[in-house]
């Protein structure tokens, strides 16, 4: 790659990941917010692991089951990108359907985490449901990152950056919801988001 390419690859992946990476916090605090006794739960996890609000530490991530249930169940009911495209670089045949080369290929990744087949009641917020299902889950039908060698190359810093700042958050604060707008009205631009910014007021712990 040249100094351009680089330099044009490392502004996009900041773009990209701030977007996305801030609209699924948002949509994370909303279903808290609406879900008190999640909330309870994720910060009674974090106060365990984490006594007296002491510092995360890289390996300390992994231990926190309920957290990394909490943020899987948001990218199942939200997926920042709706849908996958991809074009097809050869001619391709599936179950006796020919793909030729150039067709684009779309992925409805928002239609597949919302169909019941495959997830009972797909429109709950049920974190639970990544731990008691896990055997079931086709990765071929949640992917809110995609899947295969072209997957989104920030998938794990992503992950490690909202984790991190929701064990902030929920070390010190709480999220009351009285003004949050319950159910949530969806945008319809290229990105999921909400219809008008999402309101919670932040009430301090201490």
């Amino acid at each position: 790659l040249s100094d351009l390419e680089i330099a044009a690859q490392s502004i996009i992946f900041i773009l990209t990941g701030y977007d996305t990476t801030s609209n699924t916090l948002s949509f994370i605090m909303y279903l808290l917010a609406s879900h008190p006794d999640v909330q309870k739960k994720l910060q009674q996890e974090i106060d365990e692991t984490l006594p007296n609000k002491a510092p995360v530490t890289y390996d300390v991530l992994f231990e926190m089951k309920y957290l990394y249930m909490v943020v899987n169940e948001t990218l199942r009911l939200y997926p920042i990108i709706e849908r996958i495209v991809r074009v097809c670089k050869k001619d391709v045949e599936l179950n006796e359907v020919l793909i030729p080369k150039g067709t684009i290929v779309t992925i409805p990744t928002y239609s597949l985490h919302q169909n019941s087949t495959y997830w009972p009641e797909p429109e709950k917020f049920y974190p639970e449901r990544n731990r008691k299902n896990k055997e079931n889950i086709n990765l071929y039908i949640y992917m809110p990152f995609g899947n295969g060698p072209r997957n989104c190359i920030g998938m794990r810093f992503a992950l490690k950056s909202m984790k991190l700042a929701l064990i902030r958050l929920l070390q010190n604060f709480f999220y009351p919801c009285k003004e949050t707008q319950i159910p949530l009205k969806l945008s319809k631009k290229p990105f999921l988001q909400p219809e008008k910014p999402i309101v919670l007021k932040v009430v301090s712990r201490d």
